[in-house]
């Protein structure tokens, strides 16, 4: 299974996600980001902050495999819906 990490990108500062987790692959990564950021938004009281935030999945290499505004889990449609990458 290949191996996906969630950065964090807010502003100018970004948070490396160092672990990574295994999973089967992009689409499945696209499900678990975005259940990550809706859960971020969740927990975090000020969301506006965060409107400008995305998420970057890499791979193991280190590539860019999507990012992942976190607007756009404000503004997509509730549940599974297709996949936006």
């Amino acid at each position: 299974m290949p191996r996906y990490f969630f950065h964090t990108r807010i502003g100018a500062d970004t948070l490396l996600d160092e672990e990574g987790i295994d999973l089967r692959d992009a689409d499945h990564a696209w499900r678990v980001a975005r259940a990550t950021i809706a859960e971020s938004l969740a927990e975090e009281p000020d969301t506006a902050r965060l409107m400008s935030a995305s998420l970057i999945v890499a791979d193991a290499d280190g590539e860019t495999v999507f990012e992942f505004p976190f607007l756009e889990v404000v503004t997509a449609p509730p549940g599974d819906a297709e996949t936006l990458h």
